[in-house]
Parts: structure tokens; sequence; C-alpha cells
């Protein structure tokens, strides 16, 4: 069987996600989730690539990039991050072989219905996993950034949370407030399972104006390979 296709498509948000290899831990003390967030900032700007969001838990990673221009940004900057993340913790750990479990996944977003509830998705992994009680308590994810807390803030302005508010103090508070609403298993389910299936992150119309830029259509239901 062959791999599933990914789709890539230059000015939408794609939501990434790359485990350890055998789900084993990526990341184990604060230089490691350290290092890896200045690969990101680092070449980001060099593959063209803007970050919306990311979360790194520790034995897999959540990112929210949007490639620019045409061509295998999201490819080559992913290709760079795990690479030197594997090279880095081989190095400390005296050991060879894989650091992630195969290629990363990836989703393409229908950014006026979903891009919303895919930063939610994200930012509450930790909440969900019972690491924290509220999502700003947790370090190595881009929620303190959204919501004004951290000091430093490197993360791209996203479309739809810049719309939130007429400044940035009622769109920061307009977000938090939204991230505190009930989440349906439905709508988790659907990101869950999009991006499992490196499937679409949308609904039937979107599954159309994909299609129609790209000339591939994947459908964002069910399984199977994407077809032609």
């Amino acid at each position: 069987m062959g791999r599933p296709l990914r789709v890539f498509v230059p000015g939408f948000p794609h939501h990434i996600v790359q485990r350890g290899h055998d789900r084993n831990a990526v990341f184990v003390e604060t230089r490691d989730y350290e290092y890896y967030l200045a690969n990101l900032i680092e070449w980001k700007s060099h593959y063209d690539v803007g970050v919306y969001a990311y979360c790194l838990m520790t034995n897999h990673v959540h990112l929210i990039l949007v490639p620019h221009a045409k061509g295998s940004g999201i490819s080559g900057l992913m290709r760079r991050l795990s690479a030197r993340q594997c090279r880095r913790v081989n190095l400390l750990e005296n050991r060879i072989g894989t650091l992630w479990s195969g290629r990363f996944k990836s989703s393409v977003i229908d950014a006026d219905r979903y891009l919303m509830a895919c930063l939610r998705y994200i930012e509450l992994n930790p909440v969900r996993a019972g690491m924290v009680n509220r999502p700003e308590d947790y370090r190595w994810s881009s929620y303190a950034q959204r919501i004004g807390i951290c000091e430093e803030s490197w993360i791209d302005s996203d479309p739809v949370t810049s719309a939130l508010g007429p400044t940035l103090g009622a769109q920061r508070l307009a977000y938090a407030k939204f991230v505190g609403e009930h989440v349906t298993e439905a709508e988790f389910t659907l990101i869950r399972n999009a991006v499992k299936r490196n499937q679409l992150t949308g609904e039937d119309r979107f599954v159309d104006q994909i299609e129609h830029r790209t000339g591939i259509r994947v459908e964002s239901r069910g399984r199977g390979k994407p077809r032609k």
C-alpha cells in the first residue's frame, strides 16, 4: 500500500503532527524544547513558512504552518527540524537511529470555519493530557504568546484571531474566552481524524475548493487514499 498523499496549498494553514518513534519521548529536558523552538524560529523565514501555533508535547509535536509560496516549504522546514532534533538527541544519548515515527501528518485547514478550532485544539493539548490545569500554565505552547502573557512573541499573526476585536487587547480577551468554552466531541474528532489521515479539516465546500486549486480531491471523511 502506498503512503497517504499529502497536499500542501500556499496561503492556507496546515495542521502538522509529528510523533516520536514508538511513542517514545522526544523532549525530556528544558533544553530539548528550547532547541526545537530555536530551530523553528531560525528556519521558518528561510523556508517562507508562517507559524500560527505550536505545542511541543513530550512525545509529539503539533504545529499550524502556512506556506507562503508554492513548493516544498513545509516539507523542507519539517525535514530540517526533525533531522536537527534527531542528531542532537543521538549525540546526547550516544545512540543511533531514528527519533521520529515516520513522516509527519498534515491537514489543510479551512481557515474561515476551522482555524480557530484548530488553534484551540492544539493549545489545549496539555490540559487534555492532564499536564496542566490551564493552557497558560504550559510553557511549550503558543498560547501564552497569543494572549499576551509572554514577554516575547514570535508567532505570526493569523487572520481569525486578528478579527476578534478592534484592539490587540480585545482580540486576546476574546480568544481566551473562546478557549474556555466547551469543546464538543464532534469538533475534537473531526480535527484529530483529519490530521491523522492526511485529509482536510473542512467540509464538502472546502474539499471542492482545494480540488479546484490543486487538481486533487482529498475527501474529508472515512479512510482511503485521496484520488487524483
